[in-house]
């Protein structure tokens, strides 16, 4: 596959960077510049006919993306939705580079730990839902600059085809053993808000951060494979049966039931549980539909369908739990201690900490 890369225990981070290039791997250098002509494209796009654009940066992915814009077209058909499909960190710094001239409505998914940063930062407006009252506190901003949508836990993937749940790592350290050396492939960390946010949780579950570099050290020494995009990591998985990974219960649990990938996971200890986040971006333009579609995507209906369709667990307290899937209720989950302020204040200073000694590290 042209997207992935593997690594070898003597490849220089120059090195690592020229193979990519030269075997045309080169999306992940490409993307922001691509999306910059995308966008506008898209803006100029919408000048062609008279419905007003609103346009979404969201990492949900083209399934859910595609679905929700159709819905919100065919309730208001005087609306132009136009998505664009990225890595949440993507989606960060292109908010962050528009600020001046904000092109996008909504910013849809991502980390929570993301939006602080965003919000500490005035990239993001003040919109209280009219379910603002049926969240609880540690799932929104006190400012109401965002707001949780779903629960998303962390958990070890495997292809089902070569493995049963009892016979893969049932915790994080066990991903160290040698049985998994070299058979473990991973999302491409730098752009992508979950694996950020599972580098730092594996720092943050040491006793000290050494310590917990020294652990990332010994898992990319046994990563074989790291992927552009989600979708690479899906279908490398599907036809490496060997492979195990890291990677949203919830978007495996979607390419399983919904795509027919051989694909399940097991939801290790302490794992970190991500809140995903909406918001409006500042300065939005069309403002009044960025508001209506933060309301259509949000509501109790909207949610339910979200749990069957794309295995979302919403973050709201007021949906019926028979609305949801069986196994969503049934789910038990030891989650993580995180304190998600903390977090998101150190976030890029242990995220470039690990490029430097882990990751780019000779």
């Amino acid at each position: 596959m042209k997207q992935i890369f593997s690594k070898t225990s003597t490849m220089k981070s120059k090195d690592r960077s020229r193979l990519v290039s030269q075997t045309g791997g080169s999306v992940p250098v490409l993307r922001p510049l691509f999306g910059f002509f995308l966008v506008v494209a898209l803006v100029l796009g919408g000048c062609s006919d008279s419905r007003e654009v609103l346009l979404i940066y969201s990492p949900h992915g083209p399934d859910i993306l595609g679905d929700y814009e159709r819905k919100f077209e065919a309730l208001y058909p005087e609306v132009d939705v136009q998505c664009l499909d990225m890595g949440s960190q993507e989606v960060y710094e292109r908010i962050r580079g528009e600020r001046n001239n904000p092109q996008a409505g909504i910013w849809w998914g991502g980390p929570s730990s993301m939006f602080i940063q965003a919000a500490g930062e005035g990239l993001l407006a003040p919109y209280e839902p009219s379910w603002a009252d049926q969240i609880d506190a540690a799932y929104r901003d006190p400012e109401h600059r965002w707001y949780g949508t779903y629960l998303s836990p962390l958990a070890i993937v495997f292809n089902t085809m070569a493995r049963s749940k009892d016979t893969v790592p049932q915790t994080w350290d066990a991903l160290l053993e040698p049985e998994w050396h070299k058979r473990i492939a991973v999302r491409d960390p730098l752009p992508s808000g979950t694996m950020r946010t599972f580098i730092c949780a594996m720092m943050l579950r040491a006793p000290t951060e050494d310590e917990g570099i020294a652990w990332l050290k010994r898992f990319d020494e046994a990563t074989a494979d790291y992927l552009a995009n989600p979708q690479l990591l899906y279908d490398h998985l599907k036809r490496n049966e060997e492979r195990i990974s890291v990677w949203l219960l919830a978007d495996i649990a979607l390419q399983r039931e919904r795509n027919d990938y051989p694909l399940d996971t097991v939801v290790p200890p302490e794992t970190p549980v991500i809140t995903e986040g909406i918001a409006i971006v500042e300065g939005a333009p069309n403002r009044e539909w960025a508001e209506r579609f933060y309301e259509f995507v949000t509501t109790t209906e909207a949610l339910a369908h979200q749990a069957h369709a794309y295995a979302k667990v919403p973050a709201r307290k007021d949906v019926d739990p028979a609305a949801l899937p069986e196994w969503m209720v049934e789910q038990s989950i030891e989650a993580m201690d995180i304190d998600w302020l903390e977090f998101a204040e150190n976030e890029r200073a242990r995220i470039e900490r690990w490029k430097m000694e882990v990751y780019g590290a000779p």
